[in-house]
């Protein structure tokens, strides 16, 4: 038996009911501030699946920055690894992030994190960075880099990547363990290596020199690497014990933006959607239908991260560029830009992916692009209801909140009648911590031995969990999760468990026990949530219910083969409840 209500099929939902145009799925709270909610649009093309995920503005315990793959700019990695990675530092929903190199991963433009370039960006496509005031800034920029040594400035080429026959290429440690082997190449390594933050002068030791390579690239120091002339030039000008000086320049200076990450092309300007955007984009990325993801932000500096489904007919077909565009302009986004779409779409929320992505699982990709939250994270009951009635469905409970950061955290546990059964103020080192359910009783003297008592099962009704924590650092966040103690039903069972139609039809009979008076319903649904008969709905008074289901569609046709869900639901005075339990439908010839 399922006692939680699965995710509806929101396309198979519009199609049975027929006229309805657009499907909505109710808001879901991901972290404090955040929320989560998908929709299927029907338009003259097929149905088009939405993801949208809506957060505050990038300021105090959130951020918004790209993520990289296994920490390393020539590897792959999925959205919900990279996620599952970072969770002992934060908590994370996210999409996946820049277009890259199939062959290593590389990412295509830019990535900023924390003040220093890893990769440059793309001068004919857009770049998304986010100013330390939490703003999104979409624009387009430039890079060139020089460095000198005993003679004149010359020309950094490349940042993280393979010069061409006859230039100079920059690895820092963000590259990974050692250089390419690049025969005839010659390399200088750099010792002690600043942070590569763009725009300032980056002065560094020649410690050693090598040939074609691969070059070791310890933490913390990096590799001038040329080809061809150029390397004769290095050669010379840059021999052991020198001192260079480096500088990568990004042009605007981006002075205000701490993280960035490339895409493209714009997708919003000043609340308009952008229709041509004259980036380096071809027709055939910007106008079939497709998977695509994008940033955007709301005047109010709230965040959109958006996923669109698509190449998958019947459930989704997907958006043009200048379709995402209209649908961001309509969640209110005044600024956007698209990122990697086709078969990298996916959206994800600490280590689940939300969507549904193209390639029939989720693709390994370059980055990511991550709203982080810092603060104290409840976790969502195990049971959004849960039942100690002894029927074996939803009989415990399990929760737990987490913290990234040392903090002082207390943690408060209110019943139904508005009491504090569990409370405590505690001092936490980063990690995960469970909290007691049902929470003990209150200490009281020991009663001379007598028989052994049940334990008193707890309250039902709504119960509230209420976590505040304050980390080392003074900043301060709070979270809240509900769930309900709800047995006013259980014990359900339905047989035959397969059901065997003949053409005459058949019989299958559900049977539970209520505990208290209940406007009750009982449904026969498919496993995704879609309505096939409604048995009954009714106020029921205490005792034994039942209901019995003949095999049949409300149009009176036999049910398909397959199998289905006998729900059963009630609604007092203490909440809402159901409990379901498979069936299957055999059909026989005849």
């Amino acid at each position: 038996m399922l006692r939680r209500l699965a995710f509806l099929g929101l396309a198979a939902l519009a199609f049975s009911l027929g006229s309805v145009d657009r499907a909505v799925a109710q808001p879901i709270p991901l972290l404090p501030g955040v929320t989560y909610e998908s929709s299927v649009e029907f338009t003259p093309f097929g149905p088009v699946a939405l993801h949208v995920v809506r957060g505050p503005r990038p300021v105090g315990p959130y951020r918004l920055r790209p993520a990289l793959s296994n920490e390393s700019v020539v590897q792959r990695e999925t959205v919900s690894s990279m996620q599952r990675r970072s969770s002992s530092t934060s908590t994370s929903v996210g999409v996946n992030g820049d277009y890259f190199t199939l062959a290593d991963g590389r990412p295509s433009g830019i990535t900023l994190r924390d003040g220093m370039l890893i990769t440059p960006p793309i001068s004919s496509r857009s770049s998304a960075g986010v100013t330390l005031d939490g703003l999104l800034d979409v624009r387009r920029v430039s890079f060139r880099g020089t460095w000198r040594g005993l003679g004149q400035r010359r020309s950094v080429n490349f940042l993280n990547k393979a010069p061409g026959s006859n230039g100079f290429s920059l690895f820092t440690s963000d590259w990974g363990r050692s250089t390419p082997r690049i025969e005839g190449a010659f390399a200088v390594v750099l010792s002690p290596f600043p942070p590569a933050t763009p725009n300032v002068d980056l002065v560094a030791p020649v410690t050693a020199t090598a040939e074609s390579g691969p070059v070791p690239i310890a933490p913390g120091t990096a590799v001038l690497l040329a080809r061809g002339n150029a390397a004769v030039r290095l050669r010379e000008e840059a021999p052991v014990g020198t001192t260079l000086t480096l500088r990568l320049i990004l042009q605007p200076d981006w002075a205000t933006v701490s993280d960035a990450i490339g895409g493209g092309p714009v997708l919003v300007r000043d609340g308009k959607p952008v229709y041509r955007a004259k980036e380096a984009f071809s027709t055939e990325q910007l106008a079939p239908r497709g998977p695509r993801t994008a940033v955007g932000q709301r005047a109010d500096g709230g965040l959109l991260l958006v996923a669109t489904d698509g190449r998958q007919p019947g459930y989704s077909i997907g958006m043009t560029n200048f379709e995402l565009a209209q649908a961001m302009v309509r969640l209110g986004a005044v600024r956007a830009m698209a990122l990697d779409g086709g078969g990298s779409t996916t959206l994800a929320f600490e280590g689940t992916v939300l969507n549904r992505p193209s390639d029939g699982g989720e693709r390994a990709v370059a980055t990511g692009l991550m709203l982080q939250y810092f603060g104290v994270y409840a976790r969502p009951p195990a049971e959004p209801v849960v039942s100690p009635n002894g029927d074996g469905v939803a009989e415990t409970q399990r929760l737990s909140y987490k913290v990234v950061r040392p903090s002082e955290v207390t943690v408060r546990l209110t019943a139904p009648d508005g009491a504090v059964a569990y409370e405590e103020t505690v001092l936490r080192e980063p990690g995960t911590y469970d909290v007691p359910f049902p929470p003990a009783p209150p200490e009281e003297p020991v009663p001379p031995p007598t028989a052994p008592t049940e334990p008193v099962p707890p309250a039902e009704g709504r119960w509230t969990l209420s976590v505040a924590a304050v980390d080392d650092q003074g900043l301060g966040s709070s979270a809240v999760q509900r769930f309900a103690v709800n047995s006013t039903i259980g014990f359900l069972k339905v047989e035959p468990a397969r059901l065997v139609l003949p053409p005459t039809g058949g019989q299958a009979v559900a049977r539970w026990t209520q505990t208290r008076a209940a406007r009750t319903k009982v449904t026969v649904e498919t496993p995704e949530g879609i309505l096939v008969r409604s048995l009954a709905l009714r106020r029921m008074e205490p005792g034994e219910g039942s209901a019995t289901w003949n095999g049949r569609l409300r149009t009176g046709q036999l049910a398909p083969a397959g199998r289905y869900v006998v729900r059963v639901s009630a609604t007092n005075e203490v909440g809402a409840v159901s409990l379901a339990a498979e069936l299957r439908v055999r059909r026989t010839k005849g």
